[in-house]
């Protein structure tokens, strides 16, 4: 079975479309989602060192 040129003329839009979506899921992936991710992991770790030393007190040696 051979494919003629004109199946291969369709193929390729539809390539390029896909390699195009592939391409902006990453961007939005990499350069959106993921850095608003790690600020709140971050932001939240340090939310809840701060809220632990408020309750327990700062570390350090126990005062007599």
């Amino acid at each position: 079975m051979s494919t003629s040129p004109t199946d291969d003329a369709l193929e390729l839009p539809d390539r390029a479309k896909a390699r195009r979506r592939e391409l902006a899921t990453f961007a939005i992936l990499a350069f959106g989602i993921w850095p608003i991710v790690a600020v709140g992991v971050v932001g939240g770790f340090g939310f809840l060192v701060w809220m632990y030393q408020i309750v327990f007190g700062p570390p350090g040696p126990p005062v007599h």
